[in-house]
């Protein structure tokens, strides 16, 4: 097996025009691939803690001179060594950033060193599952909150079209987002179709619900009201209404998918919520659990969700990622992979989800390069 010879990175554009890293990994016999660090506009206050983008790059110097002549298949090894050489509980010395960034690069490595698609060494790694398998997806078609500019308290409105086939899913959402664009046009004007950070439409509404009831005209319109559910991610703790308020509007909701319905700290109104919904609706933590083992258990402990979010770069390595996708299997959790609002066009989470079989993903709207990158690879793997 060929060997890790050099790591460097460099500053690059994410999709909201921020920096971020992109990292090269290199072997001993030429193999080079590269990997770069999404960011979130919504973050969990349990996040592992990314540092600017120059000290980053800096401290990638650090990990290459611990990391020259290890063997990027020992996937659980290298990231010890990132995390011990970090030394703090979350990542804020030599940041999730760098660290991440080489812990991806090592597993991309690793595959194509073997020759393999990065799914199927991640399948074989993770030791996860026998069989990896489509995820259904979970399209954010109008925006608001924290990632658009209007007066959506809420942050993502999802179609999630039940078909497990992935060109099928694909070819409901993208119908429904355009038709969805057509139907903004004719009834809030030409300039209702700006997008938001994710690539979601972001007009200004009467009020948070009214995009269901527009959603519900177009899909009926497309023909397509008995193959989508519906979900959102509310985002909570970024919201300003009342947690009485907030139980009324999920309760008459009738949705599939529930994400963050309340502030991160809240387990008992999440608790609450997850006894009286849990048998028609996924809730699902997001700020909640931020990917972190200690906080899962107390979800767990508190019977506070029975679907997760799983972000790699919300702990900040690959091996802590597999861990808690482990975990969240063995209590029946549901799995949902996803991006980050400010993405780039690295498409690594598409073969993580269909590595772990996850139940679902979350890529944005059908638009955008940095989305588009992430469906189009899903197609390239299952299509």
């Amino acid at each position: 097996m060929a060997t890790i010879s050099k790591i460097h990175g460099r500053k690059i554009l994410n999709s909201r025009g921020d920096w971020t890293i992109e990292v090269t990994l290199k072997l001993s016999n030429g193999i080079c691939v590269k990997t770069s660090v999404p960011e979130g506009a919504s973050s969990g206050k349990a996040e592992a803690v990314f540092v600017n983008p120059e000290k980053a790059i800096k401290n990638l110097k650090i990990l290459e001179k611990n990391l020259v002549g290890q063997n990027p298949d020992k996937q659980e090894k290298i990231d010890q060594k990132l995390i011990k050489l970090d030394g703090t509980k979350n990542k804020s010395h030599l940041g999730a950033n760098a660290i991440l960034g080489v812990s991806l690069a090592a597993a991309r490595a690793a595959a194509a060193d073997q020759k393999m698609p990065l799914w199927k060494h991640l399948l074989r790694i993770s030791g996860l599952i026998s069989k990896p398998r489509t995820p259904k997806l979970f399209i954010n078609v109008i925006n608001g909150g924290l990632h658009a500019k209007n007066n959506l308290d809420f942050q993502e409105y999802l179609i999630i079209p039940k078909s497990q086939n992935i060109k099928t899913s694909i070819a409901i959402g993208t119908k429904i987002y355009q038709e969805l664009k057509k139907y903004l046009e004719n009834h809030f004007g030409l300039g209702s179709t700006g997008i938001g950070d994710e690539g979601g439409f972001a007009p200004k509404f009467k009020s948070n619900l009214e995009p269901f009831e527009i959603l519900g005209k177009v899909v009926l319109k497309c023909g397509f009201n008995r193959k989508v559910l519906y979900g959102m991610d509310a985002a909570a703790s970024n919201v300003k209404i009342g947690k009485d308020q907030l139980f009324k509007i999920y309760k008459n909701l009738n949705l599939y998918y529930l994400e963050d319905p309340f502030r991160e700290t809240d387990f008992g109104s999440f608790t609450k919520i997850n006894q009286e919904l849990s048998n028609k609706t996924l809730i699902c933590g997001d700020d909640l659990t931020a990917t972190n083992l200690k906080l899962m258990e107390k979800a767990k402990a508190e019977n506070a969700i029975n679907c997760i979010i799983i972000k790699p770069n919300q702990i900040g390595t690959l091996t802590e990622t597999l861990e808690a996708v482990s975990y969240a299997k063995k209590w029946g959790w549901k799995i949902v992979v996803s991006h980050r609002s400010g993405e780039t066009e690295d498409d690594f989470i598409a073969d993580l989800a269909y590595a772990i079989a996850a139940d679902g993903i979350k890529l944005g709207a059908p638009a955008r390069g940095e989305r588009i990158a992430k469906y189009n690879r899903l197609l390239e793997i299952c299509g």
